[in-house]
């Protein structure tokens, strides 16, 4: 589902070719459109590149440690790395997926995370402003605590870990340095990997494959797992639509339609691949609530204690 949007007023070949139209050299010479990809080495960031390319954009992605052949290497921490990428290739469009994303690593390097998902974010909504691109932020569902699910776009963040707010803090440096932005929060996401662990889906995968031992699973909080392909699908029709039109602009929700829990899908994994399931065991919500409750008096992070308990 997505909100905010109508249909694009898109310009069609067929425009051009009316009878007695002549078609001018300026009309016919159109450079293609230009999109900055950040973490395109990423799950979501490569099907973002695919899905560009797959309407005539010239793609410009970036990565960092994980860069390859054909990929620009920037650190997106260096402001002044930045800066000159956006000044020397002016991109229509920016669609910015690079974050620290593993609420475990978020926790273990706070600092190092924060600088990626909040001071680089601010960084690449003011340098977009500044050249005029569209700008798109890849947000997450992680700004609330999966209590209450589905949520608008309205309703009040509450991010329960160190990671959701880093990207709810993310989101606002977005609107502040670029208020003609948008911030598209996605759940969690799955697809072509290039390893088993690189989604949080496909990492069910590990417990799945390993029935002589049992296995605890989440089975409190609600996901919409959803495929990197839909959301890289919206992306470009946001970045179209919104270089027309002011109006689309601000904070919007994509997901799929299935709610599940971490249990639920992994034993959709199971049922795929014909395999047990029996060792799979959910945990319900008063163990979720014992779990906070260590948090709240020991002051061990969320996604640390959900780990000691989940693996």
């Amino acid at each position: 589902m997505i909100s905010k949007t109508d249909e694009p007023r898109m310009r069609r070949v067929e425009d051009y070719l009316q009878p007695g139209r002549v078609l001018l050299q300026e009309e016919a010479m159109v450079p293609a459109q230009r999109v900055l990809v950040t973490g395109a080495t990423g799950l979501l960031g490569r099907a973002v590149c695919r899905e560009f390319q797959n309407g005539g954009w010239l793609v410009i992605g970036t990565g960092f440690k994980r860069a390859r052949p054909r990929l620009l290497r920037c650190d997106l921490t260096d402001e002044d790395a930045v800066r000159g990428l956006l000044q020397e290739y002016k991109p229509d469009v920016v669609v910015h997926c690079a974050a620290e994303r593993r609420p475990d690593v978020v926790d273990r390097h706070t600092e190092a995370a924060v600088n990626l998902n909040v001071h680089a974010t601010g960084t690449l909504a003011r340098e977009a402003a500044v050249c005029g691109a569209f700008f798109v932020y890849i947000s997450t569902d992680y700004v609330f605590d999966g209590r209450n699910p589905p949520y608008g776009e309205d309703d009040s963040p509450s991010p329960l870990n160190v990671y959701g707010r880093s990207k709810l803090e993310g989101e606002r440096e977005t609107l502040r340095h670029c208020p003609g932005a948008v911030v598209l929060r996605v759940p969690v996401l799955y697809g072509e990997v290039e390893w088993v662990t690189e989604s949080a889906v496909t990492s069910l995968w590990l417990k799945v494959q390993q029935p002589a031992e049992d296995s605890t699973l989440d089975h409190c909080l609600q996901r919409f797992p959803t495929d990197a392909r839909d959301v890289a699908a919206v992306c470009r029709k946001l970045s179209e639509r919104g270089r027309q039109d002011p109006s689309i602009r601000g904070i919007f929700h994509f997901s799929a339609k299935e709610q599940m829990t971490k249990y639920e899908m992994a034993v959709a994994i199971a049922q795929a691949f014909n395999l047990p399931s029996n060792h799979l065991i959910p945990v319900n919500i008063y163990i979720y609530i014992y779990y906070i409750y260590i948090y709240i008096y020991t002051n061990i992070p969320v996604s640390v204690t959900w780990m000691l308990y989940f693996y």
